[in-house]
C-alpha cells in the first residue's frame, strides 16, 4: 500500500463521526443510499457527505450512482490491506525499539 493512501486511510478513520458511518456501510448487506445513511445519525445530510467523499477518497467505500440516488458500498479489502499494513509498520517499530535497547549509550565528553 503507498504511504498516502495509508495516511489518507489513516485520517478517514480518526474521525470518531466518520468511523460510525464506515461501520454503518461496512455491516450493511448490500448498498445504502445517502438518505439511509443520513437517518442514521443526528447530523445534517452536508456533513454525511463530506464524511462520505472523505470515506470514498480514501478508498474505504465506492459511491455508484443509480437515478437519482447515490449509493454506497464499503470496500472490505482496502481496509484489511490498511490494517496489514499497520500491522507491518507496527512490527517495524516494536524491532526498531528493541533494537535501540541494545545499542549502549555513547558517553558525553567530560559527562558522566
Amino acid at each position: 500500500m503507498e504511504a498516502s493512501q495509508f495516511h489518507r486511510i489513516a485520517k478517514a478513520l480518526a474521525d470518531p463521526r466518520r468511523f460510525e458511518v464506515f461501520e454503518k456501510i461496512a455491516q450493511a448487506s448490500d448498498e445504502l443510499c445517502c438518505g439511509t445513511i443520513s437517518d442514521c445519525f443526528p447530523v445534517s445530510q452536508a456533513t454525511i457527505s463530506h464524511h462520505l467523499k472523505e470515506l470514498a477518497d480514501a478508498g474505504l467505500i465506492e459511491p455508484r450512482s443509480a437515478g437519482q440516488f447515490k449509493l454506497f458500498r464499503a470496500r472490505p479489502e482496502v481496509l484489511a490491506g490498511y490494517i496489514e499494513e499497520l500491522q507491518r509498520r507496527a512490527r517495524l517499530t516494536k524491532s526498531r525499539s528493541q533494537s535501540t535497547k541494545s545499542v549502549p549509550k555513547r558517553r558525553t565528553p567530560g559527562g558522566a
